[in-house]
């Protein structure tokens, strides 16, 4: 005999492991819903166990009074049909039972001994209006479900030595039916889910709001302010918003002005030293290394200016990156290929984005001179290659060189203005605005930045933007 612990039973998951489990998969489904929704399903979520709550509570309180009240009615009935019988001649009797049973609906028929009687259901309901209508009109009351198979709910009663079957409607006597429960309740929850909505978008509106208003400051562009209206709280943060807004566009502006002020105060001294310089008696050499501190310190202002501008808010038009990177990757090979680099190139054609073409050209002159100056392989010349593709809904530029490339601690750091990687640091002379400039413009499009380590040594940076798509018939054309 097999022993048993030596099959492969599956042991039971641990309960916290499968609450765990499913906490984190709501935690997944509702991180991706938005606060309209979220919102939306716990007011509709409270609102339905309360009416379930409220439905329960109706009903359990609904047995005893209606039963009370239902058993009176019927005792009432008996008693009434019971003197009004007695009072009557049996002349007149089967003409007085036909009016109780046109008009009051009391069916009155003889009780016999060989009465076939189905007994009440076990409910409580209709078990408590059978004990109060014994209490009512005595121990000895026979009270039935059917009788001779009939349906109805049937009350004995006698008179003198006469026995008789009072039959009612079981429809008049019994409880709420359950299609007019389902009803009230269907509207009942109709109405609740309406509200919800209804609040829900009336405290989700001024919110989407401001999270449309935030992502337009984002972008660098000057919104009109929010409106002040409304609850007390919403008024505050709309005012503090509004606030913040002026603040930073003042601040933008104030930046602005300083910098051109500064680029004004430092290059009309940088071209009289220019003209000095030209003008001196020193030799060759000096003047070449005076005449390239010059141009760097000219390019360090351009950056400053180039990062400067790339705040402002741009309007995105529908541009061919593919044609366009054609045109400058020809002029950049030119100028690469004279001091003896390579430049290989892979654009996919008819890819449209939107953005401005100066500031897809900048993207692609900033990644392009950053790869020139960082980018170099082992014998001093750099090798770049630039490729144009689709990527699902994007469209992934990627600038490759065979540089040393920037170590993996340092890849969120060079992102950031005026940061430079150990590498470029220590044989570069460049202001560290290159990556933070490609960023920015990218953000403003819709689209990020990724610097990657290239395989076989390097560095890849990967710009994606959100592609257009253009119609069946353009593509075919």
């Amino acid at each position: 005999m097999a022993d048993i612990r030596d099959s492969p039973l599956p042991l039971p998951a641990h309960p916290g492991t499968w609450l765990s489990r499913c906490a984190g998969a709501w935690h997944r489904t509702s991180s991706r819903l938005g606060l309209f929704t979220r919102s939306f399903l716990l007011i509709a979520l409270l609102m339905l166990c309360s009416l379930a709550a409220w439905l329960a509570v109706f009903l359990a309180m609904e047995i005893g009074p209606r039963a009370t009240q239902m058993s009176k009615r019927v005792a009432a009935s008996v008693y009434l049909t019971r003197t009004a019988m007695t009072y009557s001649t049996h002349e007149n009797r089967p003409r007085m039972l036909r009016e109780l049973s046109a008009h009051e609906g009391l069916d009155v028929y003889a009780r016999l001994a060989a009465d076939r009687v189905a007994p009440l259901p076990d409910q409580e309901y209709w078990q408590k209006v059978a004990t109060l209508l014994r209490l009512y009109l005595g121990a000895e009351t026979m009270i039935a479900w059917e009788v001779n198979t009939v349906p109805g709910f049937w009350v004995s009663f006698q008179i003198e030595d006469e026995k008789y079957w009072l039959a009612f409607e079981r429809e008049e006597i019994g409880l709420t039916s359950t299609i007019e429960w389902i009803s009230w309740g269907a509207a009942a929850l109709l109405l609740s889910i309406i509200g919800a909505a209804m609040s829900v978008a009336y405290l989700n509106r001024p919110l989407a709001r401001l999270a449309r208003f935030a992502k337009s400051v984002s972008r660098g562009e000057s919104p009109p302010p929010l409106p002040e209206s409304g609850a007390k709280e919403i008024r505050a943060l709309n005012a503090s918003f509004n606030r913040m807004a002026q603040d930073l566009h003042e601040t933008e502006r104030d930046r602005e002005l300083m910098l051109a002020g500064l680029s004004h105060d430092l290059r009309t001294p940088l071209t009289r030293m220019r003209l000095e310089i030209e003008l001196s008696s020193a030799t060759d050499a000096t003047l070449a290394f005076i005449d390239q501190d010059l141009n760097q310190v000219d390019q360090s202002i351009s950056k400053l200016m180039e990062y400067a501008r790339a705040a402002r808010p741009q309007a995105h038009t529908d541009l061919d990156a593919s044609a366009l990177l054609e045109s400058l990757i020809a002029r950049k090979r030119t100028v690469l290929e004279a001091s003896g680099g390579t430049l290989q190139a892979s654009i996919a054609p008819q890819l449209h984005v939107h953005i401005e073409a100066l500031s897809l050209q900048r993207i692609v002159s900033n990644l392009f001179e950053n790869a020139q100056r960082y980018g170099c392989c082992t014998d001093q010349t750099p090798d770049i290659t630039i490729v144009l593709r689709e990527a699902y809904e994007d469209i992934c530029l990627e600038v490759s060189d065979r540089g040393p490339g920037i170590a993996q601690t340092d890849i969120a750091r060079v992102l950031r203005p005026f940061a430079r990687g150990e590498m470029s640091r220590t044989g570069g002379v460049g202001t560290g605005l290159g990556l933070a400039i490609v960023e920015r413009l990218s953000h403003q499009a819709g689209g990020s930045l990724t610097l990657i380590q290239r395989t076989g040594g390097g560095l890849t940076a990967v710009v994606r933007l959100p592609r257009v798509k253009l119609p069946a018939s353009f593509n075919a054309e």
